[in-house]
């Protein structure tokens, strides 16, 4: 009992204590990453991030993907720009922003949904014609001179970044979205098992395309943020964005077969990427080997998952089988049923 209790609280905490690992790590390589510039600063990048991967959860818990968030981000991004150098009004460039990327991901959701398309060619379609969008829109040219814009990555309140204001709104509302209401228990069970769910009167087709917005409005307001911070409208942004996106929730725990994960798991997960990112550019490595990095993560991240599952599900069959194998290798079915049949 005691190492069963030992093994739940590990899972449940032990991506609190990698971060915390890590960032005591990151303390020492580097005297300037826990300046307080530093940490304000990571706190804004992070916030781009872990919006992103909050709504990459979404999906991913659904049984789906997005690979276009970060082509969507940079044209949500310089359409709020564009938005905001016509009208000089912040809010009505934040709602195109978001508007923007909820239509491109309406566009996922009926091929994903509708058509029954896969997620992962559908996406890759939109990260294509998303990117190749925003530079006709600017001609691959940067839009500078952003004026009162970057209030939205750059401003404060009192000592809080504004985008962590938006991080800490985004990420109670993507809890009690999560945990909290139908919709939420529904993305779990539809990614946990599509024709069961359909089998028990979910809308299969309804949170699938609820999951798509969600993940869309997210995506606009991280390039809002995005373009905001940098002080320009960038039509290349966002490049390996999605990566990262992804990377967070699967180091969160977020199962990439679907049906598992947490809020507090994936901000978890963003904040590493976040530090160990910061902290390879304060040590000087290169680019190439930070996307060496990230991607020795995702591969390690979803090869943990699947090692795990099998686990689990070795353990259940063991059980069913009353815990006992012949040693010849497969269980003989005859004995399999009579222990079954036999069970109280």
């Amino acid at each position: 009992m005691l190492s069963k209790l030992k093994s739940v609280e590990w899972g449940r905490y032990s991506i609190f204590i990698i971060l915390a690992v890590v960032f005591i790590v990151a303390s020492f390589l580097s005297p300037n990453f826990t300046s307080a510039d530093n940490l304000f600063n990571v706190l804004r990048q992070v916030a781009v991030i872990t919006i992103l991967a909050y709504g990459a959860m979404t999906l991913i818990i659904g049984g789906m993907i997005d690979l276009s968030a970060g082509s969507v981000m940079a044209l949500a991004g310089v359409v709020s720009v564009m938005t905001f150098k016509s009208t000089g009004n912040l809010l009505v460039a934040l709602v195109v922003g978001i508007v923007i990327g909820v239509v491109c991901n309406l566009a996922n959701a009926f091929f994903v949904a509708t058509l029954k398309t896969p997620a992962f060619i559908v996406t890759l379609g939109m990260m294509l014609a998303a990117r190749g969008a925003v530079l006709q829109l600017t001609n691959g040219q940067n839009i500078l001179q952003l004026g009162d814009f970057v209030l939205f990555g750059q401003g404060t309140i009192g000592l809080l970044p504004i985008p962590t204001l938006f991080l800490i709104v985004v990420t109670v509302a993507i809890w009690y979205l999560m945990t909290q209401t139908r919709y939420g228990r529904s993305v779990y069970a539809v990614g946990g098992n599509e024709e069961a769910s359909r089998a028990a009167g979910i809308a299969v087709l309804n949170v699938k395309y609820q999951a798509y917005i969600v993940n869309g409005a997210l995506v606009g307001l991280a390039g809002v943020l995005f373009m905001s911070r940098v002080n320009a409208g960038l039509p290349n942004a966002g490049v390996g964005y999605e990566l990262q996106a992804i990377t967070a929730p699967i180091i969160g725990g977020t199962s990439f077969s679907g049906g598992i994960g947490t809020t507090a798991g994936t901000l978890a997960g963003a904040l590493i990427v976040g530090v160990l990112g910061n902290i390879m550019n304060l040590t000087g490595v290169g680019s190439y080997v930070q996307q060496i990095v990230m991607g020795a993560i995702i591969a390690g991240a979803v090869a943990y998952d699947v090692w795990s599952k099998r686990g689990k599900a070795k353990t259940v069959i063991l059980k069913a089988d009353g815990g006992k194998r012949p040693s010849g290798g497969a269980a003989s079915p005859e004995p399999a049923t009579a222990k079954t049949s036999s069970a109280p």
